[in-house]
């Protein structure tokens, strides 16, 4: 399936006493490489939102392998696990500067109709655009 780069700079204020990103910081990066992989793809999640289907995220898993300190600049590559039914996983890694593979994630979503707060089946203009 097809992946995508994202690149975060890392801020002074992400990073903690230690001098290194606080891993509070990590779901951030994942939401922001998320959303440009739908984006690059034609899936807007303002659109979804506005057509009654939300992604809450159920399950958020974390390797921490290396350090990314300030000013590193990350690079993100996220990707689909498998084609989403009701639930969606993505794989993220990411790499230092030095293309050092820092983080391993994944995030499972579920998409959900906003209306009666329920688990939905991914919506079908979404599943093409994935194929």
């Amino acid at each position: 399936m097809k992946s995508h780069v994202s690149y975060v700079k890392v801020r002074y204020a992400e990073t903690d006493q230690m001098g290194v990103v606080h891993h509070g910081n990590y779901a951030q990066y994942f939401e922001i490489a998320r959303l440009d992989w739908l984006s690059a793809l034609g899936i807007s999640y303002k659109s979804m939102e506005e057509n009654g289907v939300m992604l809450p995220v159920y399950e958020l898993n974390t390797k921490f392998l290396k350090p990314a300190v300030f000013d590193d600049e990350l690079k993100i590559e996220v990707g689909l696990k498998e084609l989403p039914a009701v639930k969606i996983t993505f794989e993220y890694l990411v790499f230092n500067q030095r293309e050092d593979l820092i983080t391993k994630a994944y995030t499972t979503l579920v998409f959900m109709d906003s209306n009666t707060k329920k688990p939905i089946r991914c919506p079908q203009d979404i599943l093409d655009k994935l194929k």
